[in-house]
């Protein structure tokens, strides 16, 4: 039987660019179509977002002065619930919510901060603890110091990992949810020079695929869920040797039975498609694909695992593609109009 189901999907943008701010969009299930429903404006950049269950969804706010902000999604349009909240941190990029808390890396300052998310209505509560990174990197323009990209819950639900392009490395820490403290557990320093973005997770949970945006490459990680130890064991390129000139990794998710990691790619302007079928630990380029637009800053996978949908930032638009269950070759199968794209989330 056909699907002819709906869902509904967010985009997140940069409203200093011309973006509508989170913007809410119906799904067609049976065709991977966006169709738009509105949008909220009342927070400047939520580059990047967050689904819970309940009907709430989180964003940051990346600016100068970063905030976090709770929405109620129960609606047509997102509703702002109650204020934005200071992350006590600069231009957070990323969120994850873990243990009744939502934490967020501040990409500006080099940190991550944890706010309280109160059981009466799904809003922020005032950061707990701001969580400062410490270190440098090679690349003088870039890894000054640290840049916390990323924050992300192991699939045990026991650690909470941080993503840091400046320092060249990841850090697992412990949340403890009755106070929102975060204890660091250990740091593990990946190939210097590589800028690491973001994390993703094998659905077997026993390694984990670093994406870099220095260097076009994959870093490919076994973790222990029970020591909560990561360890760098390989690297693989997004793009063939003679196509790795002034190209950025951005984004990367996995499928959900694990043959293929998806990765984009800003300046080459495409998405890697990366088979896992010999080995976890042997990723193998397969070919690239155009993204649909310009700077795609961000991928996701539909809940169904049928679909990728591309945030291109440049082009101002959200591309859908139809995957191949064979080969994991995306087909361009739509668009919508979308200024300053940056994120993607179902829920």
């Amino acid at each position: 039987m056909a699907d002819t189901g709906t869902g509904r999907a967010f985009v997140g943008s940069f409203t200093s660019d011309g973006g509508r701010g989170v913007t809410a969009a119906a799904v067609d299930t049976a065709t991977g179509a966006l169709t738009v429903q509105g949008a909220a404006s009342s927070v400047p950049n939520p580059s990047f977002l967050a689904p819970a269950g309940g009907g709430l969804l989180y964003a940051v706010s990346e600016t100068q002065d970063g905030a976090a902000a709770a929405f109620d999604i129960t609606g047509a349009v997102p509703r702002l619930i109650g204020p934005a909240v200071r992350v006590g941190g600069d231009a957070p990029t990323h969120l994850a919510l873990v243990g009744g808390h939502v934490i967020t890396a501040n990409y500006g300052s080099g940190s991550v901060s944890v706010l309280p998310v109160r059981a009466s209505d799904g809003g922020l509560g005032a950061a707990a603890e701001v969580l400062e990174h410490r270190g440098s990197g090679p690349s003088r323009d870039r890894q000054e110091g640290p840049h916390a990209h990323q924050v992300k819950q192991d699939p045990t639900g026991q650690w909470v990992l941080s993503v840091d392009l400046g320092t060249d490395s990841v850090r697992i820490c412990a949340l403890a949810p009755d106070t929102g403290t975060l204890r660091v557990h250990g740091e593990t320093v990946l190939p210097p020079g590589r800028g690491p973005r973001h994390l993703a997770f094998h659905p077997a949970g026993t390694h984990a695929y670093v994406l870099n945006e220095l260097e076009p490459t994959l870093t490919v990680c076994r973790w222990d869920g029970e020591t909560g130890t990561l360890e760098a064991v390989g690297e693989s390129a997004l793009l063939p040797q003679d196509e790795r000139a002034q190209s950025y990794g951005s984004g990367l998710v996995l499928a959900h039975d694990g043959r293929f990691i998806w990765a984009a790619n800003r300046g080459h302007d495409s998405i890697s498609v990366i088979a896992l079928d010999g080995s976890p630990e042997k990723p193998e380029l397969v070919t690239t694909v155009g993204c649909g637009g310009r700077w795609p800053r961000d991928i996701a996978l539909d809940p169904g695992g049928r679909r990728l949908y591309v945030a291109n930032e440049r082009s101002g638009d959200v591309t859908w593609f139809d995957i191949d269950s064979g080969t994991g070759v995306p087909r361009r199968a739509g668009s919508i109009e979308a200024p300053a794209a940056s994120c993607v989330v179902f829920a």
